[in-house]
């Protein structure tokens, strides 16, 4: 993709997405995601957080010694969560009590560290908001849609509101934590049947690890190395 800023909306969404593909915050996803509308209130929130982060570590990057660099990433991020919670606590409270203890679990949430860690603070103002949104809207997707599948099946519902008759049983399972497990497991199925690659997965194809994680991750990198060899010359 050409437009390196639609491309990390599109990375973010289906190539990178962090819950499907990275399997990046699972605790969130898995604890949340019981009903549709809890994963649209998680989703936007870690959304709105890691937007902010993003910018806020970019513009920084040159100011924040490496010494302290992820104490001063953990400071940022708890500074915005808590204006986030209080802000969800004042107008949104029925979502607030819902996400509960998982909203200040936002400041530890390995996606916003990650990105500010791998993107971030390698790149841009603007690039690093276009990666915070694709990713925080690949985020909220997948918890929308594993909070909707578990509702449907586990109680019936979709978005608070009856859709399958009375009469038939909903399947107490899918609102239990192994409900969960099981939904997203089949959407990561279903990620992998359609065939979205990332770099790693195609050097094991390509038997160039050889299911090697750590030849991969030396093949992955060898790549920025030489870039920045390059660059100080």
């Amino acid at each position: 993709m050409k437009n390196k800023y639609l491309e990390r909306l599109y990375n973010g969404l289906i190539k990178e997405n962090p819950t499907l593909v990275l399997m990046l915050g699972m605790c969130p996803t898995l604890a949340v995601s019981t009903r549709a509308a809890n994963g649209i209130g998680m989703g936007l929130s870690t959304t709105a957080v890691l937007i902010l982060s993003n910018l806020v570590i970019s513009l920084l990057r040159k100011v924040i010694p490496d010494q302290v660099r992820l104490p001063s990433y953990i400071v940022i991020v708890a500074s915005l969560v808590t204006v986030t919670e209080l802000l969800m606590e004042a107008y949104l409270p029925a979502v607030f009590e819902a996400l509960g203890i998982y909203i200040p679990l936002i400041v530890v949430n390995c996606i916003i560290l990650g990105r500010a860690e791998a993107y971030a603070n390698k790149h841009t103002p603007l690039l690093s908001v276009m990666d915070g949104i694709g990713m925080g809207l690949g985020f909220t997707i997948a918890l929308t849609l594993a909070g909707l599948v578990r509702e449907v099946l586990g109680n019936g519902t979709a978005f608070g509101a009856r859709i399958l008759p009375e009469e038939l049983e909903p399947i107490g399972i899918f609102v239990q934590p192994p409900g969960a497990f099981i939904v997203i497991a089949v959407f990561i199925i279903i990620m992998n049947a359609i065939g979205i690659k990332t770099r790693q997965r195609k050097l094991v194809e390509q038997d160039v690890c050889d299911g090697n994680c750590a030849a991969c991750t030396l093949m992955c990198e060898e790549p920025n190395e030489k870039k920045e060899e390059a660059a100080a010359k």
